[in-house]
């Protein structure tokens, strides 16, 4: 012997493999999750490449990005198609589902991402899924790959809130359309071996929308980059400035709701403003919703900002406001309390395990009492400054990615030794 400790398994670094079928992190939790996800593991001392479809993700430059194109029709339109596509049957699988209303990326992923696998697959100690739920990751699996997956949030939940906000029949049917890919997440989810999810909210939901026993799920909470992240000393804070962030169409985010709330506050507070992390559609229900309400020009909208920009955004404001009808984990309001901004949030979902007692908690879709909570707060800046404390120590101790990073590796060790075993 050298005189050197032995090595523990423990000290072993990874090499692992993350996949996402659409993984920009303006987009969706999902993309910042795989963003910082990735830069954490290798902070450890883990190998990681990204398999990724497009719109391709913002990565720490020590990951590498490995492309998986997609005809990306949301992004090119139906009439992208070209004749050099057509001798992909992926890409006809693709494009025949956007022409019928459908969704079929996570489908067409999961093929893109096996014909890698079978060459590359050898090159990895385990493969994770975020939420693909196609049925290609059986094939993973079936290739004898140790395979992790991430569920967030069980999307049938989505679904039930987008039927209950359509004002149509017709509106209804498409949006069961395009939600059909739930039929093929609802099969694989219960053939996948090992699901972890990022909430014990969401391992409820997860078990009982899917027909699963809740122990059978792991759980490693989300993180938040408390680095980037982070209280900007220098900035003056608004005292008058409200911010949310929140896909501004999208139901389960309950903008409808902060919009009303922020009615009835302008006339108590007539120089309150509001900035929106998020871009209304136009001639979508927020656009309707703002001239209804006669808020047109009135509240700021922005998109496509950079994290810093953001992070400013959060320094500036005086309160951040969650108002979402569900959240399988709440990065907003765990990113705000990082900020050091104060929050009031919903209950929805997941949101009270990660505002605990250092932020204001109100029931979902109630914009009386968002109006009431955040008034409150406008008149109290000792009450802001505390849980302006308190919401960065929160984070800091229970949601630094570094300590979920290490949950996760510790998580991948044990899938691997069972798939050895």
């Amino acid at each position: 012997m050298d005189g050197r400790p032995l090595a523990r398994p423990e000290d072993k670094s990874l090499r692992i493999a993350l996949l996402g079928y659409r993984s920009q992190p303006y987009g969706g939790g999902q993309g910042v999750y795989l963003r910082y996800l990735s830069k954490a593991l290798v902070d450890a001392g883990h190998t990681v490449d990204v398999l990724s479809g497009p719109p391709y993700p913002h990565l720490d430059p020590r990951v590498r990005l490995i492309k998986l194109p997609s005809l990306d029709l949301f992004e090119n339109g139906l009439l992208s198609l070209r004749p050099r596509h057509l001798g992909s049957l992926t890409n006809i699988i693709e494009w025949t589902s956007k022409l019928t209303g459908g969704f079929a990326e996570p489908y067409t992923f999961g093929r893109r991402a096996v014909k890698y696998l079978r060459r590359h697959g050898g090159d990895y100690d385990l493969i994770h899924d975020n939420q693909s739920l196609s049925y290609g990751m059986l094939e993973i699996q079936d290739m004898g790959l140790p395979l992790v997956t991430t569920l967030h949030h069980p999307i049938t939940s989505d679904l039930r809130i987008a039927l209950n906000a359509a004002r149509n029949p017709w509106e209804k049917l498409l949006i069961r359309r395009w939600h059909s890919f739930l039929r093929m997440q609802t099969r694989v989810v219960r053939q996948l071996r090992n699901i972890v999810t990022v909430s014990d909210c969401s391992r409820q939901d997860i078990a009982r929308d899917f027909g699963l026993q809740p122990a059978g799920i792991s759980l490693v909470h989300n993180g938040i980059d408390t680095e980037v992240f982070r209280p900007l000393p220098g900035v003056d804070r608004n005292p008058m400035r409200l911010m949310a962030t929140c896909s501004a169409d999208a139901p389960l985010k309950g903008l409808r709701y902060l919009l009303k709330a922020y009615t009835s506050l302008q006339q108590t507070f007539p120089e309150l403003e509001l900035l929106v992390v998020g871009k209304p559609r136009p001639g979508g229900k927020t656009e309707k919703l703002i001239r209804r309400l006669g808020l047109t020009g009135q509240i700021q909208f922005v998109s496509g900002i950079s994290t810093e920009q953001m992070v400013r955004y959060y320094a500036e404001a005086s309160i951040a406001v969650v108002p979402s009808v569900y959240e399988g984990f709440g990065l907003p309001a765990g990113e705000a309390m990082a900020c050091g901004v104060p929050v009031v949030s919903t209950d929805g979902g997941a949101l009270p395990e990660v505002v605990g007692d250092a932020g204001v908690l109100v029931p979902v879709k109630d914009a009386e009492s968002l109006a009431r909570e955040i008034a409150v707060l406008l008149r109290d800046p000792q009450r802001r400054a505390e849980l302006s404390r308190r919401g960065r120590q929160r984070i800091d101790e229970l949601f630094c990615w570094h300590v979920c990073a290490g949950q996760m590796a510790d998580y991948y060790r044990q899938v691997i030794a069972d798939a050895n075993g």
